[in-house]
């Protein structure tokens, strides 16, 4: 039997016994994105709350929950839920992106809709409207067939 040696071409051996390798190219540095007056957005439900802060245009800059902050359960859809859900998202948003000015959009009837826009006056981040888009019934669901007698 003759033995072989298998040497692969992506790591050859030099002189010195260490494995050349090649060097990766320099990843180019992102651009930091600027966004000092947004939205954020409140979905207070009774099981949750949801915050969210946006450009202008509608595009999600940074987002957090009662559930994603680590309150599971009943716990989620209390108001100090969704204080700490906002705080979170907010400080992301000013840290990241600077955002100072936001245009607040409150949608739900759950407890969490104060506190989470008051939490923002605890993150120096002014708010310049407050507007409610919770969807209205008009008109109700299709009614039951008519009972036979």
């Amino acid at each position: 039997m003759t033995e072989e040696l298998n040497t692969t071409p992506q790591a050859e051996q030099n002189p010195t016994g260490v494995a050349d390798v090649k060097p990766k190219a320099a990843k180019k540095k992102k651009n930091k994105r600027t966004v000092s007056y947004g939205q954020m957005h409140i979905l207070a439900t009774f099981n949750n709350t949801i915050v969210s802060f946006t450009d202008p245009s509608g595009a999600i800059l940074t987002q957090s929950s009662a559930g994603a902050c680590g309150f599971r359960g009943s716990k989620k859809g209390t108001a100090y839920a969704a204080q700490i859900a906002a705080e979170k998202a907010g400080n992301l948003a000013r840290q990241q992106y600077g955002l100072s000015k936001v245009d607040v959009f409150v949608k739900g009837i759950g407890q969490g809709r104060d506190t989470a826009i008051r939490a923002l006056l605890n993150l120096d981040i002014n708010v310049e409207s407050i507007t409610d888009v919770t969807g209205i019934a008009h008109g109700g669901v299709r009614p039951r067939k008519a009972r036979r007698n």
